[in-house]
């Protein structure tokens, strides 16, 4: 599993990068050389697509990004689908939920959008403004003097005041104010719903609901009434079931998108719990 955020900001000579405390911006353009990658990042980021082709695969639905487009990925998993016929290049801009949080809370007229589900990754309008922004942080990567953090600060705030500010952005708005007012545990349940099939260890998902590992597994025992190592194999198991039974998928491809370190992990589990092997639950769907 990829730390999208982890790999950039322990390798600013390879990843041209501008930071102000946790919040980072970077010119990504990295090949990766399977096609499919699984990755996961501690915070939110917007991505930027300057040039190429990507597909962000969440467990809501898979989202098709080329160049000119702008999206918001919620922090957690994904699997990016790479196309190698094509050079790429993205703007990402990773995000904290403190620094989002203490932006929305600053602007002068409130965000007034009633709370919907969003899903993990959400278009954001690409008006001439916000490509106006991106455009304009390229040349801060050809140089070896980073701006003032001072400056970096209020170029941050502008792009999530900027999009905060555009009424089309209705999803987003949503999310933004689920920002603001979803309690714990509603966002505990989020987290892994989002991204049970992923292959995150309980550390990363305690990473992800700001929380120590102690005190994740305490909420979420007392949020579930089991623990979360039981209802993750279960989850995952009954999701391969599906992806195998009602999608065609193979066992390889049901052990990989359900978050299962190989197959024959998966086809163990998969025996134990179910007293069949996915393997003969595909031979009986092909009879």
């Amino acid at each position: 599993m990829l730390d999208l955020y982890g790999k950039i900001l322990k390798n600013p000579s390879f990843f041209r990068q501008l930071h102000c405390g946790e919040a980072l911006i970077t010119l990504y353009n990295c090949p990766i050389e399977s096609k499919f990658e699984d990755a996961w990042s501690q915070h939110n980021y917007i991505i930027y697509v300057v040039e190429g082709r990507k597909i962000w695969h969440t467990s809501h639905g898979s989202y098709d990004l080329q160049a000119g487009s702008c999206v918001l990925v919620h922090k957690g998993a994904c699997i990016v689908e790479q196309f190698f016929d094509t050079p790429f290049c993205l703007i990402m801009f990773f995000v904290p939920d403190d620094f989002m949080r203490h932006v929305l809370i600053s602007k002068s007229s409130p965000i007034d959008v009633s709370y919907e589900r969003y899903q993990p990754v959400i278009p954001i309008a690409t008006t001439e403004t916000v490509r106006a922004f991106f455009l304009s942080m390229m040349p801060h990567f050809e140089t070896n003097r980073a701006p003032d953090k001072s400056l970096l600060e209020l170029k941050f705030r502008e792009l999530i005041l900027t999009i905060a500010d555009d009424p089309a952005n209705v999803e987003l708005l949503s999310y933004f104010t689920s920002l603001l007012q979803d309690p714990p545990s509603v966002t505990l349940q989020r987290i892994m719903d989002d991204n049970f099939c992923f292959n995150l260890k309980l550390e990363q998902f305690a990473q992800l609901s700001n929380r120590s590992l102690s005190a994740f597994k305490r909420d979420f025992q007392k949020q579930y009434n089991t623990t979360p190592g039981k209802w993750l194999m279960e989850k995952r198991l009954h999701h391969a079931n599906y992806l195998l039974t009602h999608l065609g998928k193979t066992v390889s491809e049901a052990s990989f998108e359900s978050g299962f370190e190989n197959p024959s992990h998966f086809s163990r589990s998969f025996r134990q719990f179910f007293g069949v092997t996915p393997a003969s639950v595909k031979q009986q769907i092909s009879i």
